[in-house]
């Protein structure tokens, strides 16, 4: 059954959102912030809120560069 999504397009979000917030989740636990932590446990924003915290609201901010890990 479809809701007028591709099915392939729903498995993409589902990676998109899986991997940011793993990676959020890790940082904002090496970096002690439990509220952080908690809150994108559980709440699932499709990766938005996970980016929001990484670029703006943690307490060592990413940038860029931090993502091209294979230019390092």
């Amino acid at each position: 059954m479809s809701l007028g999504a591709p099915t392939w397009g729903l498995y993409v979000l589902f990676v998109w959102s899986l991997i940011w917030n793993g990676f959020a989740l890790w940082h904002a636990a090496k970096n002690n912030q439990r509220n952080w932590f908690v809150v994108m446990l559980v709440i699932h924003t499709a990766g938005i809120l996970e980016i929001a915290y990484l670029f703006f609201f943690a307490k060592k901010k990413m940038k860029f560069q931090d993502l091209m890990f294979w230019k390092r």
